[in-house]
């Protein structure tokens, strides 16, 4: 049961995280205060934005099972995410600082036109809902364990329910700037909670966990043996995939991107997005050791032995009956607000694509900049509503909640990231060639991630055809092959400038 001080810290510092959020989001008066900050924010705290967006809630839930009931491996992924963004660094982030961009897509609407600007838009807002209404998921695991701690009975649905209407108010409000500072101090919280987790578990059970962790197996790293293909433990779709699924994260993906553009400069954006990097990495390896922590507290007893229904509630489980009152409300909170800032930031980028990507896009006469911040607020709200399905949906899902949101956002990443090198690579490329091309791309991945989790699936498991990291990859080869073979119709025609002129992007 929680104590009455865990449910006063609870919300005390959710008051306090939104009116902090609030206070340094400053008067937001443009399209450009309200989705880029001014582009004044200094790098280290988009650094850490970007690593409380893209695992927040999902790293103190679904991390620390990997290495509960797996080993530490995961950290393979880890490596494989910092090759990748030092590829965003050098190739991708230098384009959109030349254009001051608003989105990731304005590069694709400047090399192809209006019409591939909306379909990566559009696919970025279907993709995210989707994987973000994971993410509230996640933030409703825990929620659930502590109201059951204090007597009352909530069906998921209802706490969803509630996270989103919460987190739509301070996104509607302050912008991406509330949005980034929360991030920092989110982040700050929940990976000193993992720290005092360790701490207080060696304390009660002394370092034995270490030595039989190492016996078990579960300090294996580096993972040599398996099929490459399909198992996503090992090394080569590790680092390989890994690092492509970086590259299409961090490169092709709103909600980074535009965390990136809000850099006072291009070198500060590519700071931000290398070290963001280093971080993830060092993040990954905390909550890795807070499962094989947890693993010796529970006498390494099965997450079905403990009565839990979920494997993702075992760290939720520990912090209500395992900590100290006050510490435990304390990083309960951390983890609701982290995952409310994660989703705030989807908010954001969401209601910024729609603006920039679809809404811009079918307007006869230009929009204002006072016309764009009212669309921005009221998309805010209406994405927000719309999380709810999503997330309502995958409560049945008994997998892993980390592994089905990498999945999810994996099936367009690499339709994506194909686009954007299609248009660098291939010069006689048009606008159809990129929008067929990126159909087929997108429509591969789906295929193959519907197949696996229901198709093919046996007794509720799925079949993998495929490891999670390779879906990129698959993406990419598909629309850079399909691309450049309708380019080939334009074999006599002379390559496009750098930066073509609508005829010449429509010509095909």
């Amino acid at each position: 049961m929680l104590q009455p001080l865990d449910l006063a810290v609870i919300v005390i510092y959710l008051v306090a995280t939104a009116f902090l959020g609030l206070r340094l989001s400053g008067r937001q008066t443009g399209l450009n205060d309200y989705f880029l900050g001014g582009r004044d924010l200094p790098w280290w705290a988009v650094c850490l934005s970007v690593v409380a967006t893209e695992t927040s809630a999902l790293t103190v839930v679904g991390i620390p099972v990997m290495s509960f009931v797996g080993n530490i491996s995961f950290l393979q992924v880890a490596v494989g995410y910092l090759l990748g963004r030092i590829v965003v660094a050098a190739l991708m982030l230098p384009r959109y600082y030349n254009g001051e961009m608003v989105t990731a897509y304005a590069y694709l609407g400047q090399r192809f036109g209006r019409s591939t600007q909306s379909t990566a838009g559009v696919t970025f807002m279907f993709t995210r809902l989707l994987a973000d209404g994971i993410r509230v998921l996640a933030a409703a695991i825990p929620l659930k364990l502590i109201f059951a701690g204090i007597g009352v009975d909530l069906s998921y649905f209802t706490i969803i329910v509630g996270l989103a209407v919460v987190t739509i108010v301070y996104t509607f409000i302050g912008g991406i700037r509330a949005v980034v500072w929360v991030d920092v101090a989110q982040m700050g919280l929940y990976v000193v909670g993992g720290l005092l987790s360790i701490i207080v578990i060696t304390s009660d059970i002394g370092w034995g966990w270490i030595g039989e962790a190492a016996s078990a197996d579960k300090l294996q790293l580096l993972v040599l043996q398996g099929n490459p293909i399909t198992d996503a433990s090992t090394l080569v779709p590790s680092l390989i995939g890994g690092a492509i699924f970086a590259m299409a994260s961090h490169g092709a993906d709103q909600i980074i991107v535009q965390r990136l553009l809000t850099c006072r400069t291009k070198v500060d954006a590519q700071k931000a997005v290398v070290f963001s990097g280093v971080v993830v990495l060092l993040q990954f390896a905390v909550f890795l050791v807070v499962g094989l922590a947890l693993w010796g507290y529970f006498g390494q007893q099965s997450p079905e032995e403990l009565g839990l229904t979920r494997n993702d509630e075992v760290f939720p489980k520990f912090i209500i009956e395992g900590l100290p009152a006050g510490v435990s409300g304390l990083l309960l909170a951390g983890i609701l607000a982290a995952a409310m800032s994660t989703l705030s930031s989807s908010l954001s980028a969401l209601s910024s694509s729609t603006v920039t990507d679809a809404y811009a896009l079918i307007r006869k006469t230009p929009m204002t900049d006072e016309e764009g911040l009212r669309v921005g607020r009221w998309a805010t709200v209406g994405w927000g509503l719309a999380f709810i399905a999503p997330a309502a949906f995958f409560t049945s899902d008994s997998g892993s909640i980390v592994v089905l949101a990498l999945g999810i956002a994996g099936i367009t990443y690499g339709a994506l990231l194909g686009a954007f090198a299609l248009g660098i690579v291939n010069k006689r490329a048009r606008a159809a060639d990129a929008n067929v091309a990126f159909v087929c791309a997108a429509a591969t991945t789906t295929t193959m991630f519907v197949l696996e989790k229901w198709v093919l699936a046996v007794d509720g498991v799925p079949q993998v055809i495929v490891a999670w990291q390779w879906y990129p990859l698959v993406g990419v080869v598909v629309t850079l092959v399909v691309g450049g073979l309708l380019s080939l119709r334009h074999a006599g025609d002379a390559p496009l400038a750098s930066n073509p002129t609508s005829d010449e992007r429509s010509r095909v």
